[in-house]
């Protein structure tokens, strides 16, 4: 509990100091590639990490086959409770009450909200996740060919476990600046309504829920199936607390799922979207419906779901460092 608190109160805390630096937003466009490199030197530690530890190395093609079908179960999960929270709430297929008019302001605000996203959507993907490959792999053949060999495990262990939590501390201070910067949290939510706040709770259940009955047939502890699914895709943080706790089996677990959440997600939005109804789409990817997957879910669905899926997504991701320790 006392991890969550620092890490959660270094996000609060950074957020609240950003809000009087709004005027400077357009000279902080640094953090953007700050939080890519971070992200990056988090997932190169982790991969070192992995591939010093012997069980994990001989056991990678079982992890990852536990790994999809988590990965499996709570996407279907989320996407059955949040179709029958939407239909509790009246919400139709395409994200709006029954006999709903948009008004003019909140059409010019999703107008703007699209318009970044438009700017995202070519490459940003694909760049991204071909670096997170490269650092994986990279700190994979580092750790097993160059840290085992040569390092005394109980020594690296240490720096490493001490190297992941640092940088999962710069990771939530960029993050916590980022959206303090953006300053549209608020207007976002105003903008739908109380009824969008009931959508990542539900999402969060979801998921859960289909990473419990994974722990009852899956060669791992139902505990340790509830933290892993309490990533709720964010890879990068889920997995560095899960490791940051010494508990490398279920950190690599982990890491696979919530890397692998991302890319089904962005695989079968368009169809849960089509086929499904447009507010589920944000079921998905949980975390990273506020930015990998929000420009996929965009244009899936229409302007009104980028709200939906932000504020889920920034809802969800500020719970990860809360729940996911409740399970350690």
């Amino acid at each position: 509990m006392t991890s969550a608190i620092l890490y959660l109160g270094t996000c609060m805390a950074f957020y609240i100091l950003a809000i009087p630096l709004r005027k400077f937003k357009e000279k902080m466009k640094w953090l953007g590639p700050a939080q890519t490199v971070t992200v990056l030197c988090l997932v190169l530690t982790m991969g070192l990490r992995l591939g010093a530890n012997d069980e994990v190395v001989n056991n990678l093609d079982s992890y990852g086959l536990y790994a999809l079908v988590i990965t499996i179960f709570t996407i279907a999960f989320s996407i059955v409770s949040v179709a029958i929270a939407r239909r509790a709430m009246g919400i139709d297929q395409y994200g709006l009450m029954k006999n709903e008019r948009v008004d003019l302001e909140m059409e010019e605000e999703l107008e703007v909200i699209e318009e970044e996203v438009a700017e995202e959507e070519k490459g940003g993907f694909d760049r991204m996740t071909l670096w997170i490959l490269l650092a994986v792999a990279l700190g994979l053949a580092l750790g097993y060919f160059l840290v085992r060999p040569q390092f005394n495990y109980e020594n690296f262990e240490r720096g490493a476990g001490l190297a992941i939590t640092i940088e999962l501390l710069i990771l939530l201070v960029f993050v916590g600046l980022d959206l303090g910067l953006a300053g549209d949290v608020i207007s976002n939510i105003k903008s739908v309504g109380v009824r969008v706040l009931v959508i990542p709770l539900v999402i969060e259940v979801g998921t859960l829920v289909g990473a419990a009955i994974c722990g009852l047939f899956l060669p791992i502890s139902l505990r340790e199936s509830l933290a892993i699914g309490a990533g709720f895709g964010w890879y990068s943080l889920g997995a560095g607390l899960l490791m940051d706790a010494g508990l490398m089996t279920a950190g690599a677990i982990s890491f696979m799922h919530n890397v692998m959440r991302e890319l089904v997600s962005i695989i079968i939005t368009p169809t849960v979207a089509k086929k499904i109804g447009f507010v589920e789409a944000v079921a998905a990817p949980g975390a990273t419906g506020m930015d990998v997957c929000l420009p996929i879910i965009t244009r899936s669905t229409s302007g009104n779901i980028a709200v939906y899926s932000f504020v889920s997504g920034f809802i969800i991701s500020m719970s990860v460092p809360l729940v996911v320790p409740l399970f350690i």
